[in-house]
């Protein structure tokens, strides 16, 4: 493929699908990734044969070489998006370009090809129309979407692979949160950062997730919910959670959330909200938050709310923040209302309840 060619996808429809019988059952508490749907994407790459043989097939395991670079060298890239039902009957989703162009840049970043933007969403389109009957119905359900890619060659040696396999799987995923959006209870690691200057913090890559585990488990361990990291160099300022983005509400009405300087993950759903936010008449700010500011002006009532944000649970307001010295309160641990109607705001554009001037719905069906 070159020159901006399309793929053409071979269609291998899943012989034996789950009956639709099977399927609703599924669907009635589908929870959060545990269940797939029948079919996926594959496209292969190869040094001096660009991409070629990309199929949608049935769901299956993936037969792998021990050799296979990805297990010995960590060459992984991963996207998350969703497809959602709108009123109207249509599928939509939500920014998907710009989920292309940030598996480009992790590829990048992880010395792997570059997939074309269009075959990334033409890949999420086919998969989305084959298995429409698994996109949940009801506010807050989604199907969800895994585009990944990784190292296939069959080799031992640190270089680059010369093989990769791309692959999308769709996994249906019932409300984030069951009984509406509640604040949760952040840990601030006093131990494990996320990522370096000159690191791999702006990728999305599998590393940067596993790195965040043991810091995870130790958040569960202290009672909260998910981990806050601080940065990597003075230990003093706020980067981002284990899997979210991170925003601050200050009593003027100013939103400020720390700026991309390599070590955070330059979340969708976070520039979404930066937008929305100027939108709505607050002063919008990219720039360091120390922890103990964090701290003070939440004692001094300076800070209003916090929130995080991402794709699975869009808006998450913080309510309580625990560290090894003690916990505080954010806005008396209750959600804000900032972040309450940020959350009301883009979910409503996602959902196809409000206007999309900037053209960030991609109709599918």
């Amino acid at each position: 493929m070159s020159g901006g060619d399309m793929l053409d996808f071979e269609i291998r429809p899943n012989s034996t699908p789950v009956s639709a019988v099977d399927r609703a059952a599924l669907l009635a508490n589908p929870g959060f990734g545990r269940v797939f749907t029948d079919h996926m994407v594959t496209i292969r790459y190869a040094d001096g044969k660009d991409w070629y043989d990309a199929r949608i097939e049935a769901r299956a395991p993936i037969p792998m070489d021990p050799a296979a670079a990805v297990l010995h060298y960590a060459q992984e890239i991963f996207e998350g998006l969703k497809a959602y039902r709108t009123g109207d009957g249509a599928v939509t989703m939500f920014r998907p370009e710009a989920n292309a162009a940030r598996f480009a840049e992790s590829a990048r970043r992880m010395a792997m090809p570059q997939l074309p933007p269009e075959t990334f969403v033409e890949s999420l389109r086919r998969l989305v129309e084959i298995d429409r009957e698994w996109i949940p119905e009801g506010d807050g359900s989604s199907l969800y979407l895994r585009p990944f890619m990784f190292a296939s060659e069959v080799f031992l040696g640190v270089r680059p692979a010369k093989e990769y396999l791309y692959v999308v799987i769709a996994s249906p995923a019932g409300a984030y949160f069951s009984g509406g959006v509640k604040p949760v209870t952040v840990w601030v690691s006093p131990d494990y950062t996320r990522a370096a200057p000159g690191g791999t913090g702006a990728a999305k890559c599998g590393g940067n997730y596993a790195a965040s585990l043991a810091a995870q488990a130790e958040a569960i361990e202290a009672g909260c919910d998910q981990v806050v990291f601080l940065d990597a160099v003075e230990r003093r300022f706020v980067d981002e959670l284990g899997g979210m983005n991170v925003f601050f509400v200050y009593d003027d009405g100013t939103l400020v959330t720390p700026p991309l300087t390599g070590t955070i993950l330059p979340g969708i759903t976070r520039d979404a909200i930066l937008t929305l936010a100027a939108e709505a008449g607050h002063r919008v700010e990219e720039r360091p938050v120390s922890f103990a500011d964090w701290q003070a002006d939440a004692a001094s009532g300076r800070l209003r709310e916090a929130f995080a944000c991402g794709t699975a649970a869009v808006v998450t307001p913080i309510g309580r923040v625990r560290f090894s010295d003690g916990e505080f309160l954010v806005g008396g641990g209750e959600p804000g209302r900032v972040t309450t109607d940020l959350h009301r705001r883009l979910v409503d554009v996602q959902r196809g309840r409000a206007a999309d001037p900037h053209g960030w719905v991609t109709r599918v069906l």
